[in-house]
């Protein structure tokens, strides 16, 4: 399960090896080891994530124009960046950037096109600089020369808790990469001149483009506050069908949430999906079984932890509410759910630990029915819809509680940052 490795929860290999059969399939979501990841990268050093190696950013491209380009197969070595890709569109079908869209000023599209190669294989690069940046690793190209930070911290190494270097003092290495395209001898003490000209202008382009405070932070910056679908909010309502999009959902981990659904159950009895976000890999439903209030949570596919009312939902209109107190302040922390229908209490339980950081990153929110993966394949097969009428369900997440050292730190950041 790879959202258990990107919450920095470690299983074991045995664990892992009981489904060796079903590795690939629908029920398994792994991710490639650390090793095979660096190997693929071959002759490049390091790996995703690592802006300071190009075995972490370099990537192939292919561009087909068969109108145009006449050279097919033909190779390009002049020295490109993906924000070019839309210049190169742009170029290519005649059309001019927007200065406005909707009313709204655009900012200038960084990058270069990438049209004048299509005829000329050997011309000079109009890509002469570019800054990289991520989680404190850097680096900065400009005019076939490269310098970059050492790795500070290995993206698998920053979990909760880890004392992290300081950004600012991560030592720099220099490349000339006209006769060193593979990143291979740091020529960093024969050329220290060219090394401070490079780390400069790196200066001048982390400003330019907003780079600055450097934060090295891996899962606790994940929890912080940030721009998203539904900045502000404090109350979410929604009416069903309908499904949320990831950067829309609302958040839950690492805080305190009450879900509050008013529904209406016909004669018969009603099942089906309430609201959840997630599925089998990491997340929750709120549901009706057999017409028993259920809410599951689904720690990254590890553990299920359930709550479930002992008796069936009459005939009639109902608030189901599912109240989490978070045992915060800090990340990973346990809490205390309860579950209660028509104000009255059916089923309570605290739990040891809850999702570290990360949500689900392919499933998004549903309501009246569970979309892509369930929470619990034992109870329910998608898509689970609702044979009930939900009214409205209101969801209230909390604001996350930190520790002093994380307040302390995200302070400290911010203010040497700046430089």
């Amino acid at each position: 399960n790879c959202i258990a490795g990107y919450n920095g929860v470690q299983i074991p290999v045995a664990d892992q090896l009981r489904f060796y059969d079903e590795w690939g399939g629908p029920e398994t979501a792994p991710h490639m080891a650390v090793a095979w990841a660096w190997a693929f990268d071959t002759p490049y050093k390091w790996v995703k994530q690592i802006a300071s190696y190009f075995g972490g950013t370099r990537c192939g491209a292919v561009i087909s124009w068969p109108a145009r380009i006449k050279d097919k197969g033909g190779i390009r070595n002049q020295f490109h960046h993906v924000i070019d890709v839309v210049p190169t569109i742009l170029e290519a079908a005649g059309i001019a950037a927007p200065e406005q869209v909707d009313g709204i000023k655009q900012a200038p599209i960084e990058g270069v096109s990438m049209v004048y190669t299509f005829d000329n294989p050997t011309a000079a690069t109009r890509h002469t600089t570019q800054y990289f940046e991520l989680a404190g690793e850097r680096g900065i190209y400009h005019e076939g020369w490269f310098a970059n930070t050492k790795v500070g911290i290995a993206p698998w190494q920053s979990n909760p808790g880890v004392k992290l270097p300081n950004p600012l003092e991560y030592p720099w290495e220099l490349y000339d990469l006209t006769k060193d395209w593979t990143q291979f001898e740091d020529v960093a003490a024969k050329y220290p001149d060219k090394l401070k000209e490079l780390q400069a202008l790196f200066v001048e382009e982390a400003r330019k483009y907003n780079v600055f405070p450097l934060d090295n932070r891996g899962f606790e910056r994940i929890l912080l506050p940030r721009p998203s679908g539904s900045p502000g909010l404090t109350e979410f309502i929604y009416t069903a069908p309908g499904s949320i999009a990831l950067g829309a959902m609302p958040p839950y981990v690492g805080r305190s949430f009450t879900i509050t659904a008013d529904i209406d159950v016909p004669k018969g009895g009603a099942e089906g999906m309430i609201m959840t976000e997630g599925g089998r890999f990491d997340g929750w439903g709120l549901y009706l079984l057999r017409g028993k209030p259920v809410f599951t949570y689904n720690l990254v596919d590890i553990e299920r932890f359930r709550w479930e009312g002992a008796q069936a939902l009459a005939p009639g209109t109902h608030p189901v509410v599912f109240d989490f107190t978070y045992d915060g302040p800090g990340i990973a922390k346990g809490g205390t759910g309860v579950l209660t229908v028509d104000g009255r209490e059916v089923a309570r339980r605290t739990i040891p630990q809850t999702t570290p950081v990360l949500e689900a990153l392919d499933e998004g929110c549903d309501i009246g029915y569970d979309t892509r993966t369930g929470v619990d394949d034992r109870d329910y097969q998608v898509p689970f819809t609702f044979t009930g009428k939900i009214n409205k369900v209101t969801f209230k997440p909390w604001l996350p509680q930190f520790t002093p050292e994380q307040a302390k730190r995200a302070a400290e950041m911010r203010a040497r940052g700046q430089d």
